[in-house]
C-alpha cells in the first residue's frame, strides 16, 4: 500500500475514491470543552456522551493514518485572548449568563491557550500534524487551511469531529465551494442533538452528494484492508 494507490470506499450516494497522496484526515474541534464532563458543553446542559461516542472510532482511524504516514490535520474553535476576533453577534448568542471569553470550568471559554480550548488527550496532535485555530464555525474562514492544503497537493478530505450540523457541516460546505471532495464518517462525527446529526448527514449526501459523501469508519478500514 503506497500513497499512489487509489481506494474506493462504500459510501452514499456512491463510492468515494481517494488516493493517500492527495487526501488528508481532517478532525474537527475534538476539544475538551465540547467533549469532556464538566466542560462548557455540559455546563450548557448538553449530554456530552453523545459526542464522546465518536472518540474511539476517531482514535482507530487516526492510529491507522499515522501508521501509514498519511496527512492529518486538526481544528480548534476559539478566539484570541483579547477577543479581537470574536464578533459581538457570536458573543451574545443564546443569551446565556456565561458566554465566550468568560471564566468557565476549564479556563476562559473558547479562548486559545486555555485548557478547555485544547484537543482531548485521546486524539492529541503529534508533531508535524497541522493544527488550525479557527474563530468561526468553518475551518476555512480566517485561517490558512486552504493554503496548507494547496501547498500539500490535497484535494480530498476525510472529515470527522464535532458537531455534525455546525462546524462539520460548515467546513464541508466551505470545502465544496473551494473544489475539495469530502467524505464524512457518520460514526466519527456527533451532535448534542441526535436529530440534527441525522439531518446534517442527510444534507451533505442529498441530491447526488451536493456537498459530499457519507460513510462509516468501518468501511474506510475495510477498503484499506
Amino acid at each position: 500500500m503506497t500513497t499512489t494507490d487509489t481506494f474506493a470506499v462504500e459510501a452514499e450516494p456512491y463510492p468515494f475514491e481517494f488516493s493517500p497522496a492527495t487526501c488528508a484526515l481532517l478532525i474537527i474541534d475534538m476539544q475538551r470543552d465540547f467533549l469532556e464532563p464538566g466542560g462548557f458543553g455540559e455546563m450548557l446542559g448538553n449530554d456530552v456522551s453523545l459526542l464522546r461516542r465518536t472518540i474511539e472510532p476517531n482514535r482507530k482511524l487516526l492510529a491507522l493514518w499515522r501508521e501509514k504516514g498519511w496527512q492529518v490535520m486538526h481544528t480548534r474553535e476559539g478566539h484570541r485572548p483579547d477577543l479581537g476576533c470574536l464578533p459581538p453577534a457570536k458573543k451574545v448568542r443564546g443569551r446565556s449568563p456565561t458566554t465566550i471569553g468568560d471564566p468557565g470550568p476549564m479556563g476562559r471559554i473558547l479562548v486559545r491557550g486555555e485548557a478547555g480550548h485544547d484537543i482531548i488527550p485521546e486524539l492529541y496532535p503529534q508533531s508535524g500534524e497541522a493544527v488550525i485555530d479557527k474563530p468561526g464555525k468553518g475551518a476555512f474562514f480566517a485561517t490558512d487551511l486552504h493554503a496548507i492544503l494547496q501547498n500539500r497537493g490535497i484535494m480530498q478530505l476525510i472529515v470527522t469531529g464535532v458537531t455534525t450540523e455546525v462546524c462539520v457541516n460548515t467546513t464541508v460546505r466551505e470545502a465544496n465551494d473551494r473544489g475539495y471532495n469530502c467524505l464524512v464518517l457518520e460514526d466519527c462525527v456527533g451532535s448534542y442533538i441526535p436529530e440534527m446529526h441525522d439531518a446534517g448527514l442527510k444534507m451533505i449526501k442529498e441530491q447526488g452528494g451536493i456537498f459530499g459523501w457519507v460513510s462509516h469508519s468501518d468501511k474506510v478500514l475495510a477498503a484499506l484492508a
